[in-house]
């Protein structure tokens, strides 16, 4: 660790990187994004093996992550500082500067676009960069790093680090040399990564769990909201932070609505990711789809109904993979533990509401604030829905549209600070307040 780290930190205090132009390290940016894409089987494929998605998520992950260089690179060379007003005879101004080595800590289940997402703002803003990707999954980042390399950017600039949490993640966190971390992950493991960064007094950034609400009032298109309510919980076979987990029906058109639903997830083809006419594929693994099959225990033991799904699919094909169908459970309140904790897989909860107040309140009634949706043709509601919930990210009769221009963050145990956007950019820089005085007395001798 303190080879890497003391390479890092030797990297950025070299004048050919503090001192390159913005539009030089933007080219250099262009570049990784050329060679993402010109690799963007090879990625996919890495990622398929590695995490089970199915091979068309991983194709547009994997261009995702090329769109995010891309982007970056565009903000790197545009961005401005700001000159202020001043109060006084001087000339105010605003430098943003970078941190220096920052840490960045990314998860299994989606490395292709969440690498991206820390390595090409953290890069554009300037900073060394050690990437320490999941231990399921080390092979897209170490194909990334092998890219970025190649395209030019300096020896230890972005140094790939595989290893264990426990032991490399807490290591490099931990570590005097490491001026800023970025960590996407579990709510747990975040919150141990803050309590070393106050220890530390480092700016950290953290992206963590959700448990997304799901609203559908009576006046949605119910045939599109059900689509839309398929794709945000099961796609990715669940092991998404913004997974729209829990389900809001009105109580009108609740089993109107359920019955479409039921047919739509019936529909849902689950098998070998690499399949063309595959929807979902396997977990991630056969641990994370015992903590899987151990919710909807609880959730049969707390007294829920088993609407869809609830079990691992038996046929021959697919019996010794780390299957799981999709699953639909009706029947719990808003208390009830499997509402309450993220699961992380193909289960949905099926929870149902009076009026526009009664959802307000059930669906903030959660420790997690990353997502929400909201489906109505009354945009006046959708308006004061969506301002209501305390949520970073709300859609409006859409679901999981995501785009790089747009913050992404959480409220609550979600997280701290906000990726993508031009603020993405900010979030790897610290300012500086730069005075210059216009009095002629203090110039003249």
């Amino acid at each position: 660790m303190n080879l890497a780290v003391s390479a890092a930190q030797d990297a950025f205090n070299q004048a050919s990187w503090r001192a390159m132009l913005p539009h030089h390290r933007a080219n250099l940016l262009y570049k990784i994004s050329e060679d993402i894409n010109k690799y963007s089987l090879e990625f996919a494929k890495l990622q398929m093996v590695e995490n089970g998605k199915v091979f068309r998520e991983c194709q547009a992950q994997a261009l995702s992550a090329a769109s995010t260089f891309r982007y970056y690179a565009g903000i790197c060379e545009t961005t401005e500082s700001e000159v202020t007003t001043p109060r006084g005879n001087y000339l105010s101004f605003v430098e943003y500067e970078p941190y220096g080595v920052v840490a960045a800590i990314t998860p299994w289940n989606s490395p292709l676009t969440m690498e991206a997402q820390k390595i090409a703002p953290s890069l554009a803003a300037g900073n060394a960069v050690i990437l320490k990707p999941s231990e399921v999954t080390p092979s897209v980042g170490l194909l990334l790093g092998d890219i970025a390399m190649k395209a030019g950017l300096p020896k230890g600039i972005l140094t790939v680090l595989p290893g264990s949490g426990n032991v490399t993640g807490k290591s490099l966190i931990e570590h005097p040399g490491v001026n800023m971390i970025s960590f996407t992950g579990g709510t747990s493991t975040g919150r141990r990564i803050a309590s070393v960064a106050a220890d530390r007094l480092v700016p950290i950034a953290l992206e963590l769990g959700g448990k997304s609400p799901h609203i559908i009032f009576e006046d949605a298109n119910l045939d599109a909201a059900a689509t839309g309510v398929c794709d945000g919980i099961f796609e990715g076979t669940g092991q998404s932070c913004i997974a729209g987990s829990r389900l809001f029906l009105q109580k009108s058109i609740a089993k109107k609505f359920l019955d479409i639903l039921l047919k739509k997830a019936s529909e849902i083809r689950v098998g070998m990711p690499d399949a063309s006419n595959v929807d979902i594929g396997p977990m991630s693994s056969f641990i994370q789809r015992e903590k899987v099959a151990s919710y909807v225990q609880l959730a049969k033991d707390e007294g829920g109904d088993i609407l869809l799904g609830g079990f691992a699919p038996k046929n021959f094909e697919l019996k010794n993979g780390a299957f799981y169908l999709p699953t639909i459970i009706g029947g719990l309140s808003s208390s009830a533990r499997v509402v309450k904790e993220e699961i992380f897989g193909p289960v949905l909860c099926v929870l149902i509401f009076d009026d526009e107040e009664d959802v307000i309140y059930q669906a903030n009634d959660s420790v997690f604030g990353l997502a929400g949706g909201v489906w109505t043709a009354n945009y006046q509601r959708a308006w004061r829905v969506a301002k209501a919930l305390k949520t970073g990210l709300v859609w409006i009769n859409t679901y999981k549209q995501l785009s790089i221009a747009t913050s992404f963050g959480g409220f609550k145990e979600s997280g701290l600070g906000r990726e993508k956007g031009p603020g993405g950019m900010r979030l790897y820089q610290q300012s500086k307040g730069i005075y210059l005085s216009l009095d002629e007395k203090n110039l003249n001798q």
